[in-house]
């Protein structure tokens, strides 16, 4: 006995093991394949199981048919197994997420769950949505719970909170129809998803080339509202009034024309800038722009230039030491007002007039992703 129990145990003491064949060595297995193999044999496995129980039952005798009959032997999805149902529900795509909500309430916990909506959001309003939009959100759900609570008289809590510090350069609401019955949304991933979705809750982001690419923003961001449209996929934005001019409105804005503001900082104020120290000719540079003190700032794309003192020489320039920056917008032509402009490196603040506008704070351009941008917008003729 004790023998065999020695023999079955330990054989390669006796026999030479043979290394492993050329082809073992290509079979590479990352740990996200494993486990998509593992709950893929998971399932199959699971069904497979079910279906042979229930062959076998119809198959005994007629006092084990009436067990099978009294639970229909049908297979529910909540009898999967947890780690099963969560990378299937994982899988879904938004539409059948909200449809497996629907079908009972512990499917509609699950599907609401944040975690499974974190993607979608990242995945379709990532790069649009920022700070700013998710402050304007937090705003209406508090707004609307306290509007169930008292439809009239002064705002309460959460509310006059934020009544104190949101932004008031908006006049319009920002969500419409928001007073009907059972539209009120909760803080979760999912309402806000699906209000973006339907369009009723406008958002600030900002919009290249404003108003449909006219001549006198082109090579530009402002602020605006922005509402989706499902049916053409493009965008509705309004953009604030300022001045004598009224509210302007621009319709199907595609999502090439949209970004989530680069900074937190609203059009109304002063950029405090934190790259002037480093600037150097053929840097990138976004500086903000307004015709006038009781306009929005718009952010307009530059360059850093070589001052008129330079022979532009990268062997003996030395216009990253002067206080003064050259910037350079060459979309415009040669002799343009709005061709070259400076500002002081180290006491920069708005700098400008009435007749020229007003230069404010500068931003750093190094992404790949928004100089491509920038040079896909490049106007086709120069401007004057």
């Amino acid at each position: 006995m004790l023998l065999y129990l020695f023999l079955t145990c330990f054989p390669f003491i006796f026999f030479k093991l043979k290394p492993l064949p050329p082809w073992a060595s290509e079979l590479k297995f990352s740990l996200p394949s494993l486990s998509k193999l593992i709950i893929n044999s998971s399932i199959l496995t699971y069904f497979t199981s079910k279906m042979f129980l229930k062959r076998m039952s119809f198959s005994s005798k007629v006092d084990n048919f009436e067990e099978v009959e009294e639970g229909n032997g049908a297979i529910s999805v909540l009898d999967l197994p947890e780690l099963v149902l969560e990378c299937i529900i994982e899988r879904l795509p938004p539409d059948s997420l909200c449809s497996m909500a629907g079908v009972c309430s512990s499917l509609r916990n699950r599907c609401r769950d944040d975690h499974f909506w974190e993607k979608h959001m990242k995945n379709k309003w990532g790069r649009i949505i920022g700070p700013a939009a998710g402050r304007e959100w937090q705003w209406h759900v508090a707004s609307t719970k306290d509007s169930s609570h008292s439809k009239r008289g002064r705002p309460k809590g959460l509310m006059r909170i934020l009544s104190i510090v949101r932004p008031s350069w908006w006049i319009k609401p920002k969500v419409d129809d928001c007073s009907k019955p059972n539209s009120s949304p909760d803080d979760s991933i999912m309402s806000w998803f699906l209000a973006l979705e339907s369009g009723r809750f406008w958002f600030p982001a900002q919009v290249y080339n404003r108003e449909n690419g006219h001549v006198g923003f082109m090579l530009s961001c402002y602020d605006a509202e922005l509402s989706y449209d499902q049916r053409t996929d493009t965008f509705q934005a309004r953009y604030p009034p300022h001045g004598r001019r009224a509210m302007a409105i621009e319709n199907n804005v595609p999502w090439e024309r949209l970004r989530a503001p680069p900074v937190d900082t609203s059009p109304h104020d002063l950029h405090i800038s934190d790259c002037l120290n480093e600037l150097r000719p053929g840097d990138h540079i976004e500086i903000q722009w307004r015709r006038n003190k009781e306009f929005p700032y718009g952010w307009w794309y530059g360059v850093v230039g070589h001052l008129e003192t330079c022979d532009r020489n990268e062997n003996y320039c030395r216009c990253h030491q002067s206080d003064t920056v050259a910037l350079e917008f060459n979309h415009y032509a040669p002799g343009s007002r709005w061709r070259h402009t400076t500002v002081n490196r180290k006491e920069h603040r708005e700098e400008g007039n009435e007749a020229d506008g007003f230069y404010g704070g500068i931003r750093k351009v190094s992404s790949v992703e928004e100089l491509s941008t920038w040079k896909r917008l490049w106007p086709s003729d120069v401007l004057q």
